[in-house]
């Protein structure tokens, strides 16, 4: 008898250190994971009825608070501005949880990070009021110019310092009202909830972050930088044929101009007139996979941007075109890269390339600012609710080195003269120095019309200055639509930013 309850004993003790193991293992070690996953919303429950700071834009505008109301609940959040800043701001729901930035900075609005909670105990016998507001780099102007200039069109518009990665404008549309799903009124919540998940336009994926795109044109830019840090290729040398198409190698493929115009010249008549022989030719034969691959990932793209907005995507740039039939370091490359067709049409922002707009916004101010990325943010500071003691603010922090200084200017001249003689003129401004590059995308639908993207990346500042601004803009293609360009179609809406922000 005492053998089988010393075995009982022992077998209740292993079993107990067991689930000892498994408590701490979930509790200490996975905490951070399951508190972060989108999934659980025991935070956010625990945080619904209590105070809550607000979401307040770098001008003073309040696009996020909580209001006393009666009922089961305390409080409900409400956002003023409605769809203007709801992939900003996110929403923050009993039932479904939080997003955006009241996801992002949950524990700061709530009151609930180290330097708050030290507060707390000291207010114990105050009103226990610690609760922070989140001040944004948003600039409400430029927001509501970016809403209006893009309407009612599928795409994103970006704007960022490139100084400090401060964005000042972020905007997708289609947007939705987070008040629908932050009421507390949890049936019509619900149904609000589930009418946004049906619609066929996804309105609550924030596409200036979350989705990616072919770049088309506006890659080139980051092919020309390529090109130029190997010496392979100069802003005047070679000069490239005026021709209409370019037979991909090894094919009886070939790669064909916009509109079937013939294009050609130095490097920068190239990038101005945005010729896709040329380039097709700088990837396939000048550069080869490995040099271009390696600038793009300089550049940010195949790893996703320190952002602090919840769930960004990385962009693409493929790195497998095939098997190597070799290549000499001579100038051009003597031997020519089974999978080169691929890489001419990745050399143009085709094939799989694929970019969020943020990530275009991040090239145009890596260029402008001396090859220098910083991380992007859309929060400044974060600030006590009661006396507006600053608790926490935003560090600018680098996050790539995408080209040598020198390098960069010479990209950086390239793209102004996209602007004085090129497809993007109408983004010349009296007083400023502008430098742009547009891009008409083509994908793949079951629309016998050749659709396309339409996109723009620009940088501008004021002479003998570093650029304050860079922009990223996509207008989505449109089933059935045809071929927009650019300049025609996003142009107007980077230069209407471009304005506000400059006056």
């Amino acid at each position: 008898m005492n053998r089988q309850i010393r075995q009982l004993g022992v077998a209740l003790l292993v079993l107990f250190a067991l689930l000892f193991v498994q408590l701490n293992r979930v509790q200490v070690y996975q905490a951070e994971e399951l508190t972060s996953n989108p999934l659980n919303t025991r935070r956010v429950v625990r945080d619904f009825g209590q105070r809550r700071g607000n979401i307040v834009t770098a001008d003073g505008v309040i696009v996020a608070e909580s209001v006393d109301v009666d009922g089961r609940f305390a409080r409900e959040r409400r956002y003023p501005e409605g769809p203007l800043y709801s992939h900003i701001t996110g929403y923050f729901s009993f039932e479904f949880g939080a997003t955006g930035v009241e996801r992002s900075y949950n524990n700061e609005l709530a009151g609930r990070t180290e330097g708050q909670r030290f507060d707390s105990f000291f207010d114990f016998f105050g009103d226990g009021d610690v609760s922070g507001d989140v001040h944004l780099t948003i600039d409400s102007e430029l927001q509501r110019v970016a809403a209006n200039a893009l309407g009612e069109r599928r795409g994103s518009v970006i704007a960022l310092d490139p100084r400090t990665g401060a964005v000042l404008a972020f905007h997708s549309w289609p947007t939705f009202d987070p008040n629908s799903i932050s009421t507390v009124d949890l049936d019509a919540a619900r149904s609000a909830k589930e009418a946004l998940d049906d619609d066929a336009d996804i309105p609550l994926l924030t596409r200036a972050h979350r989705e990616v795109f072919p770049p088309g044109s506006t890659f080139k830019v980051i092919t020309a930088a390529s090109a130029l840090e190997t010496g392979r290729v100069t802003t005047t040398a070679p000069v490239f044929p005026e021709v209409v198409a370019y037979e991909l190698p090894l094919t009886d493929v070939t790669l064909q101009n916009f509109g079937g115009n013939p294009c050609g010249g130095d490097l920068a008549s190239s990038l101005a007139r945005s010729c896709n022989t040329s380039f097709a030719e700088i990837g396939a034969e000048y550069l080869g996979p490995d040099l271009l691959s390696e600038t793009a990932e300089r550049f940010g793209f195949n790893e996703t941007p320190p952002f602090d907005l919840p769930l960004t995507v990385e962009s693409r740039f493929p790195t497998d075109y095939g098997i190597v039939l070799g290549q000499s370091d001579a100038n051009p490359p003597a031997d020519i890269v089974e999978g080169s067709s691929l890489l001419a049409q990745a050399a143009i922002g085709q094939y799989d390339v694929r970019a969020t707009p943020l990530q275009m916004a991040l090239v145009a101010a890596g260029v402008g600012n001396d090859g220098e990325i910083l991380a992007p943010h859309v929060v400044d500071r974060v600030t006590n609710t009661d006396g507006g003691e600053v608790i926490d603010r935003h560090t600018p922090e680098l996050w790539r080195r995408a080209l040598s200084p020198d390098v960069a200017r010479a990209t950086a001249d390239l793209m102004v003269g996209v602007v004085e003689a090129g497809t993007a003129t109408s983004l010349a401004r009296s007083g400023l120095v502008v430098g742009a590059k547009t891009g008409t995308a083509e994908i793949v639908t079951d629309s016998p019309t050749s659709d396309t993207h339409a996109w723009i990346i620009a940088f501008a500042g004021l002479p003998e200055n570093p650029p304050e601004f860079a922009i990223a803009v996509v207008v989505e293609a449109v089933p059935g639509g045809g071929q927009q360009t650019g300049g025609a179609v996003a142009a107007p809406i980077a230069a209407a930013v471009l304005d506000a922000h400059f006056g």
